[in-house]
C-alpha cells in the first residue's frame, strides 16, 4: 500500500514537471495530479524559477473556431485521438505526448507556436463535454475541430478555403519579424495564448 502511493507520488511529480516545462497553469497541475497546491507551487517555481502566472483559464470554444488557432487545434486533436485509440496511456499522457508531437510539426515547418499546452489541455475538456468534436473536410478529407452541433453538411476547412486576410496576417507578421530582425532586435514573441483571454 505505502509502495503504492510512493509510486503514484512519483508519477504525479514527473507529469506535474513535464506539465510545468511545456507551459501549463497551475490549475491544469491541480486538476491531473494529487498534489497538493503548496507542494505544486514549490514545484512550478523550482522549475520555472518564478512564480506561476495568476488568472482565470481560457473558458470559451469561440477561440478554437478562428481560422490560425483552428489549424493549429485540429492537428494536436487529430494526434490526441490517434494516440487514445492507438495507446493505452491515461489521458493526461496523451495531452502531453500530442502535445510535443503537435511542437515537433510546427517547429520542423518553422511556424509560431500558436495552442498553449493549457489551451491543448482544455480542448480535450470541451471534447470530452460534448461541446466540440471533429469533423471531415469535403475537399481535402483531414478532420477540423468544430462546435458539437454545428452543421457540418459539405464542410470545407481554413486551409482549403482560407479566409480574405489570412495571407495578409501572416504576410504582415513575417515582415515585422524581418524588419525586428534587421535592426538586430530578434524575434518578438508573442504572449501565450492562454494569457490572453478570446
Amino acid at each position: 500500500m505505502t509502495r503504492k502511493s510512493i509510486i503514484g507520488d512519483s508519477r504525479d511529480v514527473q507529469r506535474a514537471v513535464e506539465l510545468i516545462k511545456l507551459g501549463a497553469r497551475l490549475q491544469v497541475l491541480e486538476s491531473e495530479t494529487k498534489l497538493s497546491y503548496e507542494r505544486l507551487l514549490k514545484l512550478y517555481k523550482e522549475v520555472e524559477g518564478k512564480s506561476p502566472p495568476k488568472g482565470m483559464l481560457p473558458f470559451s470554444t469561440d477561440w478554437f473556431m478562428t481560422w490560425q488557432p483552428n489549424i493549429h487545434s485540429s492537428l494536436f486533436l487529430n494526434l490526441y485521438e490517434y494516440l487514445n485509440k492507438a495507446t493505452d496511456i491515461e489521458p493526461i499522457d496523451a495531452v502531453i505526448k500530442a502535445y510535443r508531437l503537435y511542437l515537433e510539426q510546427i517547429e520542423a515547418k518553422n511556424l509560431e507556436r500558436v495552442l498553449s499546452i493549457t489551451r491543448a489541455w482544455r480542448l480535450t475538456k470541451f471534447v470530452d463535454a460534448g461541446m466540440l468534436r471533429l469533423t471531415g473536410c469535403t475537399k481535402c478529407a483531414g478532420h477540423f475541430v468544430v462546435h458539437a452541433y454545428d452543421l457540418t453538411e459539405g464542410y470545407v476547412c481554413g486551409l482549403c478555403n482560407p479566409p480574405a486576410r489570412a495571407g495578409k496576417t501572416v504576410a504582415a507578421r513575417t515582415a515585422r519579424q524581418r524588419e525586428q530582425q534587421a535592426r538586430g532586435e530578434g524575434l518578438v514573441l508573442p504572449l501565450h495564448d492562454d494569457e490572453i483571454e478570446a
